[in-house]
């Protein structure tokens, strides 16, 4: 977490250096339109360039405007970063600079383009670790909004979405304060970590002075091996159960906001869950297979339910009622019952795998960034978290981080911008 010690009048500084940044970046707050082409050197931001010759060619980038944000419901990409901030802009004017400056550079960064120039005088305008042209590579930006950016600072108390609140400790839980909620939410995705890295050290040098970091995690997606959903670091498939959200009622009644009381400017939008879970895998590594696959109540080779062959086999709980096969508290059973009752419950899980080294006692420290998104916390979330209470894997896991965020709407075109509506 970010030092907030800081000697007097510092805070000013750092918001003037954010406002000078922003009036280079967008002009005004009204000005927005030609921004990013102005921040590409001049012209309309350009594609990925051609792989050279023999090299795989880079993926293409995911579309930047539309009704929802990239890195919803698009597959996870290989690497990502999940950085929760503190907003330090002294109102909502500045409020409004800085969420215009995000959505400038993000559009930008996903685009590709080659930064402009400044001067030989000047500092770059880019990092340069990507080269002298910026890459598009598939980055997807998503921006949340979290409970405290509706205190008394900025006038949005009346614009809260109706079922945002800060996360509450479940049981089994051990929050640590540094390293939950927070004002914003931006995850980066891309193929690379270095595309990940560089839109990191973009976004926070333009946005200085408007937020701070608040707390970050690094994670990355490993390669299905052999095939189907890829693992996490106990070995098991994560994410196999995931709702079918390409067609499109099920994402209305599972994933988007559509109403339902909700304000006006959320539509479109999702409730964002970020859980940071260490796992004891030096513990879990001990633990006979047998055990394993039922706790998961899946092999852990194939994915498969013990009830059946395939990853993607459905299990037949009402016909094993005693849990013979598949035992009533293993994971599968108890997270996603498979009942009339449960249908309204699923969510659409976006995992991560993190790896930060060894802890102060010399132990591994790796665990699962846990994202999820859903149209009703309490009645997604919460309620497969309150069924998961007591449940065998609870020995090896420490949940100990994470947020509730609202996920904004999407940038429509050149003329939107993210929150537009919440600050309209």
């Amino acid at each position: 977490m970010t030092d907030t010690h800081e000697p007097t009048g510092a805070g000013d500084l750092r918001r003037r250096g954010f406002l000078r940044g922003a009036a280079l970046s967008v002009g005004a707050v009204g000005a927005v339109a030609g921004g990013a082409a102005a921040l590409a050197g001049g012209g309309t931001a350009a594609a990925a360039t051609p792989a050279p010759s023999g090299t795989p060619a880079r993926p293409a980038a995911p579309g930047f405007h539309g009704a929802h944000q990239a890195g919803i419901v698009e597959p996870v990409t290989q690497s990502t970063a999940f950085l929760s901030f503190d907003v330090t802009a002294a109102d909502r004017r500045e409020l409004t600079e800085l969420l215009h400056t995000i959505t400038e550079r993000a559009r930008f960064l996903a685009t590709g383009g080659t930064p402009a120039a400044l001067g030989i005088t000047d500092s770059p305008s880019d990092s340069g670790t990507l080269g002298p042209r910026v890459p598009a590579d598939g980055l997807m930006v998503t921006a949340g909004v979290g409970a405290s950016l509706f205190d008394d600072r900025f006038g949005l108390g009346d614009r809260k979405p109706l079922r945002l609140s800060t996360m509450p400790a479940f049981d089994d839980d051990d929050l640590q304060p540094a390293w939950c909620h927070g004002d914003l939410s931006l995850q980066l995705s891309a193929p690379h970590a270095d595309t990940v890295l560089h839109a990191v050290r973009d976004i926070a040098r333009h946005t200085r002075g408007g937020m701070q970091v608040r707390w970050r995690m690094d994670g990355f997606t490993s390669p299905p091996r052999p095939s189907g959903t890829p693992r996490n670091h106990m070995g098991f498939k994560d994410g196999t159960s995931n709702p079918d959200v390409t067609d499109p009622a099920v994402a209305d009644r599972l994933l988007w906001v559509t109403g339902g009381g909700e304000p006006s400017w959320t539509t479109g939008g999702s409730y964002q869950v970020v859980r940071l879970i260490r796992m004891l895998v030096e513990f879990w590594d001990r633990v006979s297979i047998t055990e394993q696959q039922r706790m998961f109540g899946r092999e852990r080779d194939t994915g498969a339910p013990l009830d059946g062959a395939h990853e993607f086999d459905t299990p037949k709980f009402d016909q094993d009622p005693t849990g013979d096969i598949i035992p009533l508290d293993s994971h599968i059973r108890v997270a996603n019952p498979r009942t009339a009752q449960s249908a309204d419950s699923r969510l659409l899980r976006r995992g991560y795998n993190y790896d930060r080294g060894m802890d102060s006692n010399g132990n591994l420290d790796m665990g699962l960034i846990f994202v999820c998104y859903q149209q009703d916390l309490e009645r997604q979330f919460a309620t497969v978290q309150k069924r998961l209470a007591g449940e065998p894997l609870v020995d090896y896991i420490s949940p100990y981080g994470g947020g509730y965020f609202f996920a904004l709407p999407g940038v429509r075109d050149r003329s939107d911008w993210l929150g537009s509506a919440l600050l309209a």
